[in-house]
């Protein structure tokens, strides 16, 4: 099954009812024997309004497999990639392990199969 990413503009800060986060970066990681490609985006996040404290993290989103890049645009004229989300928790924890070797990051989410 696959899905498509919607390719947002980088660096505008998103402010939420806590904070605000921002994507800093789109980074294709060549993954695999067959010469894949996963898609995971870079950000951070900042905490600054909540009622138990503040802080902050830096964060990885997998999106998932390139099926096709950039083969799409939204109804926003935004270009769509077409991915394959990664759902095996082994390979999971393989790029799991990859990207925090490669990324200043606290945390590497994993897009599911069926969000948006």
């Amino acid at each position: 099954m696959t899905t498509f990413y919607v390719h947002r503009p980088l660096g505008e800060e998103v402010t939420a009812i806590g904070g605000s986060y921002q994507l800093t970066r789109e980074v294709r990681l060549p993954f695999g024997e067959a010469g894949e490609e996963v898609l995971y985006l870079v950000g951070h996040a900042l905490f600054d309004r909540t009622c138990c404290g503040t802080g902050g993290c830096g964060y990885a989103l997998v999106q998932g497999v390139i099926e096709r890049w950039r083969a799409l645009e939204s109804a926003d004229g935004l270009p769509m990639t077409e991915v394959r989300p990664i759902v095996d928790e082994t390979v999971q924890a393989e790029l799991r392990r990859l990207i925090t070797e490669r990324e200043k990051v606290q945390q590497v989410n994993f897009r599911l199969a069926a969000s948006g």
